[in-house]
């Protein structure tokens, strides 16, 4: 039987992956749950959806998900880049949690971690799939992929584009697997981590480009 799921988030690759499961025989997509109000400078996930057929939690909260009839909200949760915090109450309404983070944990948990690896001039970056728990992003990593970036070239819009194609592949490469991995804790140890408190500590890596402003990256 197939298993249910609700993709939270926003953009491009929310709408990927939404699509992944609307279209895989061994997932039923019963809901989406955007980040709202949806950022500007990204493809709407709440238009691919209504042009999908696939309910909308219009609220953006994840607490407004409908449950069945054993108060689950659905077998598998998927959060791509969704800006809520789970509860440990509501993580517990899915069968699993899953996150798609845009960094190499258990380095540069929280927000902006592009504009940060940029900052700090790291020579790699990655992307990892983790379980969810109640704190942020702190959760057993699934899979990641690690690539280079070039602090002296790339503007943070580069490596987001490059970011996506990687958890894409990333992605693709791990939901097959899904039931068979073994979670692994991360070296807390190692950890960094960012706030919205921080952000005007970025200086020229705030935005998109060394610009005018723009949204920092998720």
């Amino acid at each position: 039987m197939a298993k249910s799921v609700v993709v939270l988030g926003k953009g491009d690759l929310a709408i990927k992956v939404a699509q992944w499961f609307y279209h895989s025989p061994d997932y039923d997509l019963v809901a989406i749950v955007p980040t709202v109000p949806e950022p500007a400078w990204t493809a709407s996930f709440m238009e691919w959806a209504q042009g999908a057929g696939v309910p909308i939690v219009e609220s953006g909260r994840y607490t407004d998900l409908a449950t069945d009839s054993a108060g689950r909200f659905a077998d598998l949760g998927v959060s791509v880049f969704y800006d809520r915090i789970f509860k440990a109450d509501g993580i517990a309404r899915f069968g699993r949690l899953i996150n798609l983070h845009n960094s190499p944990l258990p380095k540069y948990r929280g927000m902006s971690p592009i504009n940060w690896a940029l900052k700090n001039g790291e020579p790699t970056h990655g992307f990892t799939i983790h379980e969810v728990t109640p704190g942020i992003d702190d959760g057993p990593i699934v899979a990641q992929v690690v690539y280079s970036i070039f602090p002296e070239h790339d503007e943070v819009e580069h490596v987001y584009a490059r970011a996506l194609k990687f958890a894409w592949l990333l992605f693709e490469e791990t939901m097959p697997l899904l039931d068979r991995i073994a979670a692994v804790p991360q070296d807390h140890a190692e950890a960094s981590y960012y706030n919205s408190k921080q952000s005007s500590l970025l200086g020229d890596r705030a935005s998109w480009r060394r610009s005018p402003a723009r949204d920092a990256a998720e």
